[in-house]
Order: structure tokens, then C-alpha cells, then sequence
């Protein structure tokens, strides 16, 4: 089961959140104060790992500026009670199979549901279900005569079914009805979606872990009034971690207690921290010498206030290359941080439940190398178990490879005095990076600045284009029309690859806020990215001018870099890259199918004649294979394909200042 989609209203500095879509990683990104945690604490109340932190409550989680007059209508029942959020799921396949068994194929109308929570703290669901493909597994299931399976088969409700079958209850009917009878009465008085809701799906939602600052341990505690606060219900949040620990080390209440033993819990602890310390110190580069140490002792008089009765613990970070020990809690509150959320999550895991981690700031007490190395962590220790939604404002904890995972966090009554309509204020998720303010795309500016200083892919005039295969190609054709006195790229331009049309909006709403940068586009496009380019000027990142595609050039709707060169001298490259894998060299009349794009042609040929050795295609290898051999390939090249490059690099080089 996966989190699809989250939509919060009515909490907090939120009156409508906008749904917006989760991935196995989703970064919320926004400045301090627009709402992040708001969001991760609504969704995390929805369903909690710790049951007691799950209600809402008006009057403190309702925004503040309208909680009198929500108050007044519910109390006139002039509405109902705000629903606070709605999280869509998505079935596994295992999940729908186990319903379609029991219920027939095609039961569920898709394999998604909502799952939401209200002011009343009070859980519903939607699930969309096929009442007569559900009527009629029941029915074939019971294996009934003609006379009686037919008249129940215009049932099309499950009400209008028991009243059927209520018509057809003689005693001659009983036995072959018992089993119908049977079946229904498992599902009693609950409708069909509920039933399968209840039985086949509401066990397998995923909890949500929730995990901030205030989770981490202190460094020390009286385990006295740690049991006192456990059997209360009363933890505290720096408790979890311990107690997390506590169960890893296998320690019970009564060892803790029995003052007799305290060498033998000391080992038990720090083989426990030892278990949790080579997991962080794969991850964590800046100090490969460090340990955790421990101190389990009765209280002394002085000892700090609440811990001068019963037994204390005290745990301390060693450093074994400088040899000095410290108090957990006054050193590396990036190291406390990625040790107490491990000893509170060990736990969670054994609990064999599925998990949702919310991260709330996660780096916030890490350097720009630390917050990588937690980046790599949550990549490659968590995305595949459980699914992560973290928060930042920091442009080191963005992955700028990965762009489309963050989702923008802002609210823009933040930034003005004036009164917004009523659609556009509180806080705000947003898909599109497109409708983000300067200040909330800040974290991806720095991250993309990051990125790119290390690529050294930027400069004060960017032509955006999709891959690296398109900037070698267009360094080497420019390099070629200069040598024939034609019109080449201007060397003021820096060709910027960003990694796929989906990615250019991002790049370019990046670009777009650095004063006095001169920046535009060469990209392919089909039909499904049309949309989205053409926002690149209607939302006016761009100057339409600006936004140049291959299409524009070729007299077509659609159009790849690989267009230019024409089919016939493209399938040589092609032909010449792949000779070793090729069943027979491809020629024009091989992927003649009327498709304007000739990647396309190409993906439908090789689907019906695949290459040896199970080798796919890929375009970065005939584009290599040009630049490799210009030498021999430029008194090859069409004259169409100079032309028309000689027109792509005018057209450019006009827009710069």
C-alpha cells in the first residue's frame, strides 16, 4: 500500500493545503515559518504511532483568525465539522488480489481509497466498489440452482440482494441458500465497502512516525520516574528514544530497577548503541571515532534536580582518537539527532507494522556534508522500506538530481499587508515549481547552485537543453559551421543539460530569479510535454521568444534533436554505433510508420526486431558515435541538417544582450 496524495484544510496556518501528490521520497521545501510542520503534523494525527497524539483540537489547531466564527456555525449547524485531512492510498497488487478472491475481478472500480480524519477525530474512507460484480461472486460462489441464482442476479444492490433472498427463504430453498446465507451474514449490517474495508484493507494502512528535535535523548535520566511516566501515559518525547534502547538492549523495567545488576545493563546498553553506531557511522563522515558509553548508577544527593532518588542513567559520546568524553546531550546534536531517531525507529520496525516516516527538519543541526550524508541514509536505508516525507529550508538537504520529489511549502500572507482572496491565503503545497515565490524556491536555488558549480554547467547566458548527448552534439555541429563559415553558437552561451523536459521548469524558474542571466531553451517536444513547455512563457518565466524547440525548425508538431540530421544519415550513426548487436543495418523503409518523431519509429522497430545480446538502444550512443567521427561524417551530413542549424544558432544568438 502507498501514500498517493495528501490534501489538508482548516489547520493551523492552513485553510486548504491543495492536494498534492507523495512519492517514495517527497521534500517539503519552504522558508521558516510557511507551514511545514503543520503539514507533517496533520498527516502525522491521521493515523500516529503513539494513539494518545492523535486528536485534533479546535481550539488550538483551528487558525486562530476564524476559530470563532467555526465555532458559531457548528454550534448553529451551519456546517459540519472541518475535515483536516484526506490522504489517498493506493492497493498493492497482493492487497487487490486478496479482495478479488473473495469478491471477483473487478470489484474495486480502481485500486485506490481516501482515508480521512475530522475535527470530531473521527475516521471515514472512500472506496469505490462494484456492487453487482460483488452480487454475483456471492451468488456463483453458492453454487445455486438456475431458478434460484437468476432471480437473485438482478439484485444490484446488496440491500436488494438480502431482500431477494429474503423473498426466497422457504424451507425447501434452506440448503442451498445456507451458504449465500452464510457469507452475508459475515458481512452483517455493514455495507459491501465497508466490509471490505474493515477486513481486507484498514489493518494494512501504513502508521505514521513522526520525528523532530524535541524526539532526541537528553544524555541522561532517572529511570524512576522514566517507568513512573511510562505507566502513566505521560511521556515525555525525548522518552521514545530511551525506551527504543531499552528494548533493543533487551532490558526490562524490572532489571532496570534491580540495583544489583547495573554492570551487567551498562554491557547490555552499549551493545545496543554499539548495533545503532555502526549504522550511523556508515553514514556519517565526520567523525569515523566515536561511541556511545554508559552509566547506570543509584542517585546521589548531587546529582541534578529529579534524579537524586532510584537509579540514573547517564550516557556519554566518546571520541577515541582524542580521547574525551562528553555528555550526549552537549555535543554533536547532529549525531543525537541520527542516534535517537534510530533507537526510537529500531523499535517501530520490530512492531512488523508499515510505517510512514515523517522527518521534521531533519538536518537542521548538520553542516552541508552532514546533511548529504543523511540525504545518502534516507536513499538508501529507508526509501525502499518505508516511505519518507521530510521538511527543509535548507538547499543541502534537496537533491537537485532529483527535483521532481520536493514540493513547495509557502504562504504568501507572510509577504504582503494586503488582503489575498480567500482561495490564496494560509499555507500553500505546490506541485509547480512554476507558481513558487523567489523566497520559497531559495533552497532549490542553492541546491541547483551547488549542483552546478560542480558541473561548472552555468553562466550568465543558459541555453537549457534535455542531456548531455544534446550538448555534445550541438559543441561539435557549432564547431563544424564555423569551420564552414556558417553561423555557429555563440561562446557567450553555456549549455546547460538538466536531465529531461520534465526537468526544465525547475531549471528554468531556478535561472529566472538571478538578475541580469540571459536564459533560453532548445528542447525536443511531443505532445504529452506541450503543456508544460508552453507555461515556460505563459506563466512568463520566459519570453516566448525564448522558448525554443527542435519542432520550430522541422515544420512539425513534434520533434527530437534527432530530427535534425534527417532519417537517412541518423540511421548510419545508428546503424554504424550498434553494427555488432544489429540483426541487419535498419534502413528508412524499416520504420516508415507515419510517427513524426524518429525515436519514436525507431522504439516500435526495435520492440518487433530486438538486438542481440539483449543490448537496448540508446540515443547517447549514436550521438557519440558523431562526435567521435565528425572527421569522417561532416562531408556526409545533409545540407538540409546545416541549414538548419545554421538557423537554430541565428535565432539563439539574437536573444543575447
Amino acid at each position: 500500500m502507498k501514500l498517493q496524495s495528501v490534501r489538508v484544510r482548516e489547520f493551523q496556518s492552513i485553510q486548504d493545503s491543495n492536494e498534492f501528490e507523495i512519492g517514495d521520497i517527497t521534500c517539503l521545501v519552504g522558508k521558516n515559518e510557511a507551514g511545514k510542520t503543520a503539514i507533517l503534523q496533520a498527516l502525522y494525527r491521521l493515523n500516529p504511532i503513539i494513539e494518545t497524539e492523535g486528536n485534533y483540537d479546535v481550539t488550538d489547531d483551528y487558525p486562530r483568525a476564524y476559530v470563532e466564527d467555526y465555532q458559531q456555525d457548528i454550534e448553529t449547524r451551519k456546517r459540519k465539522p472541518a475535515t483536516v485531512v484526506t490522504a489517498k492510498f493506493s492497493l498493492d497488487p497482493k492487497e487487490v488480489a486478496e479482495i478479488e478472491n473473495e469478491f471477483g475481478s473487478g470489484i474495486l472500480v480502481n485500486p485506490e481509497f481516501t482515508y480521512s480524519k475530522s475535527y470530531e477525530n473521527q475516521r471515514f474512507f472512500n472506496l469505490n466498489v462494484n456492487e453487482i460484480i460483488g452480487i454475483r461472486s456471492l451468488i456463483e460462489k453458492a453454487e445455486l440452482p438456475t431458478r434460484l441464482s437468476s432471480s437473485l442476479l438482478k439484485a444490484t444492490r446488496l440491500e436488494e440482494l438480502k431482500e431477494v433472498l429474503q423473498s426466497k427463504s422457504t424451507p425447501e430453498n434452506a440448503d442451498h441458500l445456507k451458504r449465500l446465507n452464510s457469507e452475508l451474514s459475515k458481512i452483517g449490517n455493514k455495507s459491501l465497502d465497508q466490509y471490505i474495508f474493515e477486513t481486507y484493507i484498514v489493518a494494512h494502512i501504513p502508521r505514521f512516525m513522526y520525528f523532530d528535535e524535541y524526539y532526541q535523548m537528553t544524555g541522561r535520566e532517572n529511570l524512576d520516574a522514566l517507568i513512573k511516566r511510562n505507566n502513566e501515559n505521560k511521556l515525555q518525547k525525548s522518552d521514545y528514544p530511551l525506551l527504543g534502547l531499552l528494548e533493543l538492549a533487551r532490558i526490562t523495567f524490572n532489571e532496570v530497577l534491580n540495583p544489583t545488576r547495573t554492570q551487567e545493563l551498562v554491557n547490555k546498553l552499549e551493545g545496543a548503541s554499539n548495533h545503532l553506531s555502526r549504522k550511523i557511522l556508515k553514514y556519517w563522515s565526520q567523525n569515523k571515532h566515536i561511541e556511545l558509553r554508559f552509566d547506570v548508577r543509584p542517585a546521589r544527593p548531587q546529582d541534578p534536580e529529579g534524579m537524586t532518588n532510584g537509579t540514573n542513567i547517564w550516557a556519554r559520546v566518546y571520541d577515541s582518537k582524542h580521547k574525551v568524553s562528553t555528555l550526549l546531550g552537549s555535543r554533536s546534536r547532529g549525531f543525537v539527532w541520527f542516534f535517537s531517531f534510530l533507537a526510537w525507529f529500531d523499535k517501530q520496525q520490530k512492531a512488523n507494522e508499515p510505517l510512514i516516516l515523517l522527518l521534521d527538519e531533519p538536518g537542521l543541526f548538520l553542516h552541508g556534508k552532514a546533511q548529504e550524508d543523511l540525504l545518502l541514509y534516507i536513499e538508501e536505508e529507508l526509501k525502499d522500506k518505508h516511505q519518507v516525507i521530510y521538511t527543509t529550508h535548507s538547499p543541502f538537504m534537496v537533491d537537485a538530481r532529483k527535483f521532481e520529489r520536493v514540493r513547495i511549502v509557502q504562504d504568501k500572507e507572510m509577504d504582503t499587508t494586503e488582503d489575498l482572496p480567500e482561495e490564496e491565503r494560509g499555507t500553500k503545497v505546490l506541485n509547480d515549481v512554476l507558481e513558487a515565490t523567489d523566497d520559497s524556491l531559495f533552497p532549490l536555488q542553492g541546491a541547483l547552485g551547488y549542483e552546478i558549480y560542480q558541473t561548472l554547467f552555468v553562466g550568465p547566458n543558459n541555453l537549457v537543453v534535455e542531456g548531455v548527448s544534446d550538448l555534445m552534439v550541438l559543441q561539435t555541429i557549432s564547431a563544424l559551421l564555423d569551420r564552414l563559415g556558417k553561423t555557429s553558437l555563440s561562446p557567450k552561451w553555456t549549455i546547460t543539460p538538466v536531465g529531461g523536459t520534465d526537468k526544465v521548469p525547475t531549471f528554468v524558474a531556478i535561472l529566472r530569479s538571478q538578475k541580469g542571466m540571459t536564459t533560453a531553451t532548445l528542447i525536443d517536444i511531443q505532445a504529452k510535454d506541450r503543456q508544460l513547455i508552453e507555461n515556460l512563457y505563459k506563466k512568463k518565466l520566459l519570453k516566448k521568444q525564448n522558448v525554443i524547440t527542435y519542432a520550430d525548425f522541422l515544420g512539425r508538431g513534434e520533434a527530437d534533436l534527432e530530427d535534425m540530421f534527417g532519417d537517412e544519415f541518423y540511421l548510419q550513426l545508428v546503424n554504424k554505433e550498434y553494427e555488432a548487436s544489429l540483426q541487419k543495418p535498419i534502413t528508412v523503409d524499416d520504420i516508415k510508420n507515419g510517427h513524426p518523431r524518429l525515436l519514436v519509429r525507431l522504439a516500435e522497430y526495435f520492440e518487433h526486431n530486438p538486438m542481440k545480446g539483449n543490448i537496448t538502444f540508446s540515443h547517447y550512443r549514436p550521438a557519440r558515435y558523431f562526435v567521435d567521427c565528425i572527421g569522417v561524417l561532416e562531408n556526409h551530413l545533409p545540407q538540409t541538417t546545416i541549414e538548419n542549424f545554421d538557423k537554430v544558432f541565428s535565432t539563439l544568438n539574437k536573444l543575447l544582450r
